[in-house]
């Protein structure tokens, strides 16, 4: 018998100086993939393409030992103040360079030499683990879909993201 799935505490923060929550399609995708795979969104919030509001926002939440996974959409481009790289980057123990790499190849086959334009990144901080994903709600739902919803989750083997989080499990592998 399978063990259970063990839920994790999540903030969803998108970065856009254009959307409202009303208009924030991404971060909504993220928030119904996550809760529909069980577990808990604890926050949410949008705020403007801002550097330092995007890093204090992360950077309260990586502090909040009730938060064990913060996901961004938005501002991981090139274009104006994209900046979400920039302000969570300083903030990482440990960058997972294999998350950017293979988000970067799954989406290749979505919108073809396009994606070497995105800066998607994940990392580690606190004993929280980061993810931060283009604004677009395709790349949420790649994200979410090819590479969170197994990273994520407690049962998957032979490791996963899940373990590192959650007190007193240890990583397998």
């Amino acid at each position: 018998m399978s063990e259970p799935m063990i839920p994790l505490n999540i903030a969803v923060l998108t970065v856009s100086d254009t959307r409202t929550e009303d208009t924030d399609k991404s971060g909504r995708t993220l928030v119904e993939r996550a809760t529909e795979y069980g577990h808990r969104v604890v926050e949410k919030r949008l705020v403007a393409d801002d550097v330092y509001r995007v890093r204090a926002i992360v950077a309260g939440w990586i502090a909040d030992p009730d938060i064990q996974v913060v996901l961004t959409t938005g501002g991981t481009g090139f274009t104006g103040r994209d900046s979400t790289p920039e302000a969570v980057s300083v903030l990482l123990d440990k960058e997972i360079q294999g998350f950017g790499e293979r988000f970067r190849q799954l989406s290749g086959d979505e919108i073809g030499s396009s994606t070497v334009q995105s800066r998607a990144l994940g990392g580690l901080a606190n004993s929280c683990v980061i993810f931060c994903l283009p604004g677009s709600t395709g790349a949420c739902r790649t994200g979410w879909d090819s590479i969170l919803a197994e990273q994520l989750d407690s049962r998957h083997r032979p490791c996963n993201f899940a373990d590192l989080v959650i007190p007193g499990r240890r990583q397998h592998g």
